[in-house]
């Protein structure tokens, strides 16, 4: 099945779980993950309209997003090392995975050298699950209340990994999580209005993360096939 007809079927399951849930389908976005994708199979997925890339590494986006000439939105939705910072505010408009303090703080500080603001996302691991990154929940209070007084930082919103089922229903918990964990974040914060984004949900769980609340899936394998690594 092509790239076009693939990206038709995921935006025909997000309309569907939209409206099971009585949810607007225009508020949630698509984020074609692209990791290990070649760029000629990006921009074929540009062409059948999607407007908005993720890719988890800092180095393999440094190197295809000279080839994508389109209009479109990187987002880094993997794990970010200080010493890249730099280098992703280069190539990302948005950041899907501030875990600390440490980090968010590198991403103000370069952000300042260019006057510009960047919108992130605080990543949960709502699981616990020690081979995840991000915060605990219990952590995340304390995170935010850091991130949202520096100047060249937004806080959108959140972001988390479940473990990965094979029956999407065992994710929902985690997403109910995450959503919750948001409705509680917005009560005390100082601008409740500027978090309105939840990234959760990939290929094989992204209709029900819709159902749960997501804003933004990032789905990969039903958009390009399996990844070769």
């Amino acid at each position: 099945m092509s790239i076009e007809k693939n990206i038709r079927l995921v935006r025909e399951q997000m309309v569907r779980a939209a409206e099971q849930s009585n949810r607007d389908p225009e508020q949630i976005s698509l984020v074609a993950v692209t990791k290990t994708v070649e760029a000629v199979r990006i921009r074929e997925a540009v062409q059948a309209g999607v407007t908005t890339l993720g890719e988890n590494r800092v180095q393999e986006a440094e190197s295809k997003c000279g080839d994508i000439t389109a209009d479109v939105s990187w987002h880094l939705i993997g794990h970010l090392q200080r010493n890249k910072v730099k280098k992703a505010l280069a190539i990302f408009q948005f950041i899907h995975s501030v875990d600390s303090v440490k980090l968010a703080a590198e991403i103000n500080k370069q952000a300042s050298r260019s006057d510009r603001n960047i919108p992130v996302l605080l990543q949960v691991n709502v699981s616990g699950e020690k081979s995840k990154f991000g915060i605990l929940p219990e952590e995340l209070r304390e995170l935010y209340s850091v991130t949202e007084s520096m100047e060249y930082i937004t806080v959108r919103g959140l972001m988390t990994i479940p473990p990965f089922f094979r029956n999407p229903e065992e994710s929902r918990p985690f997403f109910i999580r995450l959503r919750r964990l948001l409705e509680e974040l917005k009560t005390g914060a100082s601008r409740p209005d500027k978090l309105t984004e939840l990234s959760m949900g990939m290929t094989n769980d992204f209709a029900v993360a819709v159902e749960e609340g997501a804003t933004m899936v990032r789905v990969g394998t039903a958009i390009f096939g399996e990844r070769n690594g």
